[in-house]
């Protein structure tokens, strides 16, 4: 008999691995390398060299890795995850090892060795992995192993934000047109990595003890791995770099296999030629851009529009040059008189935008007959200060006013302008040749040209011959509309599928039209951006990309051949259009000062100020310097900056200007107060409460990123927005000086400000996160500092007092009598720093109009005054000689109790409605919006601020930031409102008119459509679907009282698609999908849309839910069906419809159906995966729920109470077969739990992995909401009769869910859940039951009631980015890792662009830590094959 060996293959998004073992494990053969997106030639290249290299071996074969999944689908191999083959390896070989961290193409991974292993994976949104760093160093015009060779000589590490491709980009480019050292960048970037993955998947684990190394970046990169090993601070003896380090997992998936099937090479032979037969495709396709060369040939004879030119050398007169320093390219265009181009120069920068500027004009001097002269230069873009400054060009302008120009030259009266540029989308909308509106990509908003000529090099091709690609690709992949890092996600996923270089090529020309489209123009038809369009920008010169913008558009553009040198075009029509009729000659270097120039680049911290900027200084020969990094004027010498009113700096100062007792004045002790969040306005109540008892008040220091780096290794969350995430350091730094206790309470409540406002909650980050920080900082209990973060109503006057004196008594000894003076001295110094602020905007406002000069309301919440959350962004607006106001310097005098869409339901965002309105008043006052990368509320409400404004004739401007300090963008985006506030002003007679009454404001949305009662008898009504099994009941329910309602269940792509055209950039999955769900339904044609209302459920509580109305009606109103009435099913009643009333009746049938749904779930969830007949369960399923809809016309509680016992007595007695499989709880958002096509039908994945799927019932979400009423009313003060309601209302609940229970009690194979009291006392010593927003703290106790069910095994499902699951959901795992060591707690996030491979993966994981300890006295021996009709 020949001998068996054993092989791993690891596939990675990147790079193949393999390794074969003999039986003594020795290693026979081990290779890696990448495959360049063709999996099948590598792996099959790998397979035939075995072949030879060991003389056709038979084999054991275990396949691994993140694209391993498909390969071992269609060879019938089998497959193990990753992590666990990594973790297997390392028990194996390195037994001392405590963690090890590995680094793939795309994915990174952490395992904590010990007593239970605890391993992590990143999720989709993680950024910083090799193929990161592969792009990462082609800005650098090197691979990885010269990115890591630069690293070695570094002196400074630059912050980089590593979420993703199109951040980082923003943070390098800059750096390198700075001038800064490619050493110091390339360390930078690997530090990047460092903190991202630590950052990502530490979340509050220390990494501490013999760290494992692997993967291949951190095994071909002795620099990255450097940079981890001085972050984590390891010694010597503590790091580990195996010498297979780069084949590790394939190593551990090999010694896995062992005991798998052994497999004859001739019948791997046979199975490598049917590969992909019937194989399934994941990612949808597209329709091709050309079908025939005619069709082509005829688009190239449409789009001819040329621009003049000229031979130089017979012209002679004046010249005007234009320029355009790109981020990484530079244009220039000399034009003669007549606007014929004499000259032209296109290519890239180099990194160097001086030297290659210097280079074009010393060719310019070189071609120049003696016959014409430069009159005048302009010059825009990146590069524009520093050319400017160095060449003494005459004349700098903004890029947007540069290619406006431009375009208004080829297409006079143009109305639509849409330039792509390397990493820019600008886009223009102009009325009579006025600006209308401009719009800019945000930070990180992909499918610019850098990302189709990053793909191309990947590829090994070049942007041009990756482009023909696309003309005639017969399946374009559809790729999204999301960021890089989504859409990199679904073409590795194409790529594993077939897909060749021309679908995915002409995949992305489809991606970057619609994110243009329908992400950064947010356009909803295209009568808004009327018939004369030209499309620019180098972009452009892509066919593929311009057919797409027509085909997805419908509409015809012009673009001249010029399309690429439009900026340049455009400067030099404004250096024509400025120069004076008797100027014959530029005052730009030429000649002998040209040829003399050179310049030294340094740099230096600025110490004028605690933001200490990076400043980039070029000192030229003439003794003339150039600095840049600045975020004011105080490193050059000005002060006009600090001459105007600045209401950020004077807030900042207000808030924070109070000073501690000494110490030895300090009866009572010291607390400590981040300076995080809402403190950045609640700190002057909070200072003066415990100033007044007698407390040493130790304030957290000013926010830096050392500050922030503190608390990195805690944060639980990745898109938790960042003034969230810094708060950790905040509280790192308050346990460093160890107070008496630490005090940060969560503020369900801010005070009313505007009383026609629906409710004035904190958004559910503010309020909960102490919850977060009190459950990931170890180091609070390690210290045993006092953590107090009690929940507070700050609007509740009357119990304030009272409430607070419950808090303190357990920390001094204060009366009641002293608390209460100390809160009443307390509001009395709110009440006057608020009218300081008031008055100090008025003062403000006053001085704008004696000096003839603009403000700007830069309105935001109370923390973006932190200059490290700013930015410096009020003083680069001060530079330009603008007042900066605050919102809520000047939100009273909007104050009027406007109608607004929205359902206006945030303390802090009701003052931005106010802002806005009251600034559209003010001809001389503008709105600029701040917004924090990953707050979903702004999702609500900048679509709201831009229709108050736009409706009243104003310019909407919003500013995305993040932990990315490069405000480039910013900058762009505040220069080209002043320019077009500027040309506006040129075209009217009077810049300045007299103020609009508010009265006179238009309403930003029209009234609501009633639902009448004529309607109720005519309308068919359709509702989204949320879940299946419970919906199909409930629909007959309104049935049996006369609604003719239908729930729409299409929840396909194509529904996903119609929401992310109508919804809002941060809108969460579930707002996209009801809203798509909706639209397209309407668009269907099934339905008279004359004759169709929309039903909508409204939860009122602080998360987005509430505004899904809004949402749709806004969907609604712009896809051209306002008229369909919306009306929403609310407990509090936010709406009055004639034709609906949510009745007993209603109510009666209503809670059986959901009583119903629960049960058949329950059942066919716990039977199936064991059934004997395959379809069995699903049958019965099918009986019962048939049954139930037909008891909903009668719906009388004896025949409610039997059916319920008969349903659990059928499925009891199902025959199955008793099998040990894992149980795996789900938990998390509603929709997303629940709805199958939400979720990429998890149940029946997990059920064809051979687990048991159990998911808590509808009912107690429910529960939960009507149980908060209670907390309310004794902790915040709100209505005694609004508990006493929900207390009735949950009795009645209970009292239908009881034959249900007792029957799951009595039965064989069902339990019942907990009622709603008990899980209440679960959750309390884990956190408040004050957390109310979303799912709340019911989330979290679903998934402690699962752990003390035996379900240790729980998937944490929600939407991206979803804000109370920052809180209730992964800001909890920690702390129940802490409590159940055994938990195997799985966060998975869902939305439009996300890639169900990364998903599969990471269950995989899970269920694959769940098998291991099922099977803990075996080894771990793993057979997974992944169904991938079940994956959707």
């Amino acid at each position: 008999m020949h001998e068996i060996l054993h092989c791993g293959l690891d596939i990675g998004s990147t790079t193949v691995k393999a390794v074969v073992e003999d039986d003594r494990y020795r290693t026979r053969y081990s290779t890696y390398r990448r495959h360049y997106s063709d999996i099948r030639l590598a792996v099959f290249t790998i397979l035939r060299d075995i072949g030879a290299q060991l003389k056709a071996p038979a084999m054991t074969i275990e396949v691994t890795g993140s694209a391993g999944i498909g390969v071992a689908e269609r060879l019938h191999l089998d497959f193990c995850q990753e992590v666990i083959a990594a973790s297997h390896a390392v028990e194996q070989i390195i037994p001392e090892a405590d963690v090890a961290i590995e680094l793939g193409g795309e994915d990174a991974k952490i395992t904590f060795f010990g007593a239970t292993i605890d391993q992590r994976m990143n999720g989709t949104c993680a950024g910083g992995t090799g193929a990161f760093i592969d792009q990462m160093a082609s800005l650098l015009d090197t691979d990885p192993k010269g990115l890591d060779e630069l690293a070695r000589g570094y002196k400074m590490i630059y912050p980089i934000a590593a979420r993703c491709g199109v951040f980082a980009k923003t943070d390098i480019q800059p750096l390198i047109n700075d001038g800064a050292r490619h050493e110091d960048i390339a360390a930078s970037i690997f530090q990047a990595v460092v903190n991202q993955t630590v950052s990502v998947l530490a979340c509050g684990h220390p990494i501490r003890g013999k760290v494992v190394f692997l993967g291949g970046p951190l095994h071909f990169l002795p620099s990255l791995r450097q940079r981890f090993i001085e972050t984590l601070k390891l010694g010597p003896k503590d790091v580990i770099i195996p010498e297979q380090a780069n084949i590790f997992v394939a190593l551990g998936a090999s010694r896995i296999g062992r005991r798998g099937a052994v497999i004859e090479y001739d019948d791997l032979l046979k199975r490598m030629e049917s590969y992909g037969e019937d194989a399934k495709t994941e990612v949808p396709r597209l329709a091709p851009l050309f079908t025939s060369e005619t069709e082509y040939e005829q688009f190239l004879a449409d789009h001819r529009l040329q621009a003049k030119r000229r031979d130089i050398s017979t012209y002679s007169g004046r010249a005007f040059l234009g320029i355009d320093a790109g981020s990484t390219t530079t244009k220039a265009v000399l034009m003669s008189q007549d606007r014929e181009i004499l000259l032209d120069y296109y290519g890239s920068n180099e990194g160097k935008p001086l030297e290659k500027t210097i280079e074009i004009l010393r060719d310019i001097e070189s071609k120049l007959p003696s016959s014409v002269t430069i009159a005048n230069a302009c010059v825009t873009g990146y590069g524009e200060g520093l050319i400017q400054k160095a060449l003494d060009v005459d004349e700098g302008e903004i890029e947007t006013i540069a290619h406006y120009r431009a375009a208004e030259s080829f297409l006079p009266g143009v109305e639509f302008i849409l330039d792509i540029g390397g990493q820019d989308m600008k886009c223009m909308i102009l009325h009579n040749g006025v600006i209308e509106s401009i719009m800019l990509n945000e930070a990180c908003s992909s499918g610019c040209g850098s990302f189709i000529e990053t793909f191309a090099k990947s590829l090994e091709h070049t942007p041009q011959s990756f482009a023909l690609e696309a003309l005639f690709a017969p399946n374009p992949v559809d790729l999204g509309t999301r960021c890089t890092v989504f859409m990199n996600s679904r073409v590795k996923q194409a790529q594993k599928e077939g897909a060749n270089v021309g679908d995915i090529s002409a995949g992305l020309s489809y991606s970057v039209i619609k994110n243009a489209l329908y992400k950064v123009i947010k356009l909803r038809n295209t009568e808004a951006i009327g018939d004369k369009i030209i499309v620019q920008g180098g972009t452009f010169l892509n066919d593929a990309v311009l057919r797409a913008f027509e085909n997805i558009s419908g509409l015809k553009a012009h673009r001249p051949d010029i399309a690429g040198l439009m900026g340049a075009y455009g400067c030099a029509i404004i250096a024509q259009s400025r120069c004076p009729a008797d100027q014959t000659m530029s005052k730009l270097r030429f000649g002998k000062a040209l040829h003399d120039f050179s310049y030294k680049i340094s740099m230096r911290r600025c110490g004028g100020c605690t933001n200490n900027c990076l400043l980039t200084i070029n000192a030229f020969s003439d003794g003339e310097k150039f600095m840049t990094g600045n975020r004011c004027e105080k490193p050059l010498g000005k002060s006009k900056s600090s001459e105007v009113p600045n209401l950020y700096r004077y807030k900042f100062d207000r808030t924070f200007h109070y000073a501690p007792r000494s110490p030895e004045n300090a009866p009572r002790g010291t607390v400590g107060i981040p300076r995080v969040l809402n403190m950045y306005e609640n700190y002057p109540f909070w200072f003066t409460f415990f100033d007044a008892l007698g407390f040493r008040v130790v304030l957290s220091p000013q926010s830096s990123k050392k500050i922030y780096e503190l608390g990195i290794d805690t944060i639980p969350s990745e898109s938790a927005c960042y003034p969230a995430k810094i708060a950790h350091g905040h509280i790192a730094w308050l346990i460093d000086q160890a107070p008496d206790f630490i005090f940060y309470p969560c503020v369900a409540y801010e005070e009313r400000e505007v009383e026609s406002a629906t409710n004035h909650y904190n958004c559910p980050i503010v309020t909960s996160y102490p919850e977060v920080i009190n459950c990931n900082v170890s180091a609070l209990r390690e210290s045993g500092i006092p953590f107090v973060h009690p929940f507070i109503n700050l609007d509740d006057r009357k119990n304030l007092g009272a409430r607070l004196y419950t808090v303190i008594k357990h920390l001094c000894n204060a009366s009641p009598i002293e608390v209460g003076r100390a809160v009443r001295a307390a509001l009395a110094e709110r009440d006057a720093y608020k009218n300081d602020i008031r008055e100090e905007g008025t003062r403000a406002i006053a001085y704008a109009k004696a000096h003839g000069i603009r403000a700007i309301v830069l309105a935001g919440r109370p923390y973006h005054i932190d200059p490290e959350i700013h930015h410096g962004i009020p003083d680069v607006i001060a530079a330009h000689n603008i007042a900066i106001l605050t919102e809520d310097a000047v939100a009273w005098r909007g104050n009027t109790g406007a109608r607004l869409r929205v359902v206006d339901q945030w303390a802090y965002h009701s003052r931005l409605y106010c802002a806005a309105r009251f600034a559209a008043t003010q001809p001389q006052i503008e709105f600029i919006q701040l917004n924090s990368f990953g707050c979903g509320l702004d999702a609500v409400t900048t679509d709201q601020v831009m229709e108050i404004l736009q409706a009243n004739s104003r310019i909407y401007t919003a500013l995305k930031i993040d932990e990315g300090s490069n405000i480039g963008a910013a900058r762009i985006r505040i220069r080209s409102l002043i320019a077009a506030l500027d040309e506006r002003n040129r075209r009217q007679s009077a810049p300045y008119t007299a103020p609009t009454p508010i009265s006179a404001l238009k309403d930003a949305w029209p009234r609501p459509r009633m639902f009448t009662k004529q309607m109720r008898d005519n309308y068919t009504i359709i509702a989204p679907q949320m879940s299946p099994i419970h919906f199909r009941i409930l629909a007959k329910v309104f049935h049996a009282q006369g609604y003719n309602l239908e729930i729409v269940e299409r929840a396909d792509q194509a529904v996903v698609d119609e929401g992310l055209k109508y919804v809002n950039n941060d809108a969460c999955f579930p707002t996209i999908l009801t809203t798509g769900q909706i639209v397209y339904a309407l668009k269907s044609g099934k339905y008279d849309t004359h004759k169709t209302a929309v039903f909508i459920t409204q939860t009122g509580g602080g998360c987005r839910a509430t505004n899904y109305v809004a949402f749709i009606r806004k969907a609604l109103a712009e896809a051209g069906y306002a008229y369909v009435p919306v009306v929403p099913i609310s407990a509090q009643g936010f709406e009055k419809h004639p034709g609906f009333n949510l009745d007993l009746p209603i109510l009666h049938r209503a809670i059986q159906a959901f009583v119903y749904g629960d049960v058949l779930m329950r059942c066919l969830y716990k039977t199936r995966p064991y059934e004997d007949e395959k379809g069995a369960a699903n049958a019965l399923y099918e009986k019962w729920t048939n049954i139930c809809e037909s008891n909903m016309q009668r719906a009388d509680f004896e025949t409610f109470a039997r059916t319920c016992r008969d349903i659990v007595r059928d499925f009891d007695q199902l025959p199955i077969t008793p099998k040990n499989k894992p149980k795996v709880g789900i938990v998390g958002e509603i929709l997303v739990k629940y709805h199958p096509d939400a979720n990429n039908h998890l149940v029946d994945i997990l059920e064809a992995e051979g687990a048991e799927a159990v998911c808590p019932d509808i009912l107690g979400f429910f529960l939960y909401s009507l149980s908060d009423s209670e907390f309310g009313y004794t902790r915040l003060g709100t209505s005694l009769k609004a508990m006493l309601i929900a207390k009735s209302a949950i009795k009645v609940i209970e009292y239908y869910q009881k034959p249900a229970f007792d029957a799951l009690r009595q039965s064989k194979r069902f339990t019942a859940p907990l009622d709603i009291h008990a899980m209440m006392e679960l959750t309390k010593p884990v956190l408040q039951l004050g957390n109310s927003t979303g799912e709340g703290w019911f989330l979290t106790a679903e998934m402690i009631e699962l752990i003390h069910d035996g379900v240790k095994n729980i998937l944490c499902i929600q939407p991206f980015a979803c804000l109370p699951n920052h809180v209730t959901g992964k800001g909890m795992i920690k702390r129940l890792r802490e409590l159940h060591p055994d938990a195997n707690i799985a966060p998975i996030d869902y939305d439009p662009g996300a890639s169900e491979v990364n998903q599969l993966n990471r269950i995989k994981l899970m269920l694959s830590v769940a098998f291991k300890n099922i099977y803990k006295d075996k080894p771990p021996i793993i057979d997974f094959v992944c169904d991938e009709s079940a994956a959707g």
